[in-house]
């Protein structure tokens, strides 16, 4: 275990240099990808809509993962993951951008992604019986709700964690626990709701409880992937060195490990759920999914999901070496994506007899993300890279595992 003065041979502030490059990389992919889907959506509007609402799904609910364990560790107490938190709470608070992100679902592309919205959509009668809560204008209105309330308690547990880096008070981590509380409900709730909306609603005639809790949890499990990443980044380049442990490590691997294990719990119950009612509007959804090249990809999910993150990350060993974690992080994120465009792609009919991959499903990842790092990034510019002021940091430093 380091000692407190060895630690201190980390600086705290991000190198403006290392900085600068980060912001520029970034910058240049979020032009290159952008001027992309902008060809793409006057040159294939219908492709252009799918491959960016699968992007968008694939990222926001990674940040809402990053937003649902910054309420919990402030409820907690935490002390394990607090050189970590910055990195979380950086991620969280890159929410509101996403509501700009939105727009090219909600006000261009609604038509054109779901049947609810499509003229024709008077002519069935069960899209009829819940077109009170299936229409567009509640659709962009409920959107509206869910990101300005993200971005106002992002916002408010953020600026209280970095106030505290100049305080060191104890009032900001109450402050903060505070709002914490009714967050993670709140993170719960409109996390299922957007799920239903942005993603089960694509097929108005389908319908499953557990779906909310399943898009959670798969966005839970690439976020601590993506943290992993993001720590390793900043290692190779000498930054959080010896702040950032291998004892911090092992517990990433521990969180990409269960969170994979829970993805999984939620993903086989709503299997045998509907598989034993054997009721048809439940049982097409993964009928439709049974066809063509989609049975490979439906075949890899509990493989790539589960199997996989199972076989790497078991041993304790393995959550202690970095170069397995990083294979780890890279594979559960990559899956992640895999299982976004599953749920989202079949959904159309261009697609009933297999996947597709499309260079606009590259450009729509690369542009969605980029935008969301850039935000991520700046954050890092004029702030601590860790909550130094929390006073459980010192704590935090030390962690060993027992």
């Amino acid at each position: 275990m380091a000692s407190h003065g060895h630690h201190q041979t980390d600086s705290y502030q991000l190198d403006p240099g290392k900085w600068n490059k980060g912001r520029n990389a970034l910058a240049f992919i979020a032009l290159l990808s952008w001027v992309l889907l902008t060809f793409g959506y006057f040159t294939e509007q219908q492709r252009f809509f799918q491959s960016y609402l699968v992007a968008f799904c694939f990222a926001t609910f990674i940040i809402l993962g990053a937003t649902f364990f910054v309420y919990v560790q402030y409820l907690t107490g935490s002390a394990w993951s607090v050189t970590l938190r910055r990195i979380l709470e950086n991620i969280m608070v890159s929410i509101p951008i996403g509501a700009l992100l939105f727009i090219p679902i909600a006000f261009m592309g609604v038509d054109d992604l779901y049947k609810w919205a499509q003229a024709d959509a008077i002519k069935d009668p069960l899209i009829q019986t819940k077109k009170a809560f299936l229409n567009v204008g509640g659709f962009r209105l409920r959107a509206g709700i869910v990101f300005a309330l993200w971005s106002l308690w992002a916002f408010k547990i953020w600026s209280s964690s970095t106030k505290q880096d100049v305080t060191k008070s104890i009032e900001q981590m109450k402050t903060s626990s505070r709002w914490a509380a009714p967050g993670l409900l709140l993170v719960c709730l409109s996390g299922s709701l957007v799920a239903f909306e942005w993603i089960m609603s694509l097929d108005p005639h389908w319908y499953s409880t557990i779906f909310g809790l399943y898009c959670l949890a798969g966005g839970c499990a690439a976020m601590w992937a993506t943290v992993t990443l993001i720590a390793l980044g900043f290692r190779s380049s000498g930054v959080l060195k010896n702040s950032i442990t291998i004892e911090h490590y092992h517990d990433l691997g521990k969180w990409m490990f269960a969170m994979s294990i829970f993805w999984t719990y939620l993903a086989a119950s709503q299997y045998l759920l509907i598989w034993y009612a054997n009721i048809p509007e439940e049982t097409i959804f993964y009928q439709e999914r049974m066809h063509g090249t989609w049975e490979w990809m439906s075949l890899l999910l509990p493989v790539g999901r589960f199997m996989i993150p199972f076989a790497l990350l078991i041993s304790r060993a393995a959550k202690r070496n970095l170069q397995i974690l990083r294979l780890a992080a890279i594979w559960i994120i990559f899956m992640e994506f895999v299982d976004m465009y599953w749920l989202i792609m079949p959904n159309f009919h261009e697609f009933a007899h297999g996947f597709q991959l499309h260079w606009l499903d590259l450009a729509s990842l690369a542009g969605v993300i980029s935008v969301y790092g850039l935000v991520f990034w700046s954050r890092f510019k004029s702030h601590s890279l860790v909550v130094e002021g929390d006073l459980r940091f010192e704590q935090g430093l030390n962690f060993h595992q027992v």
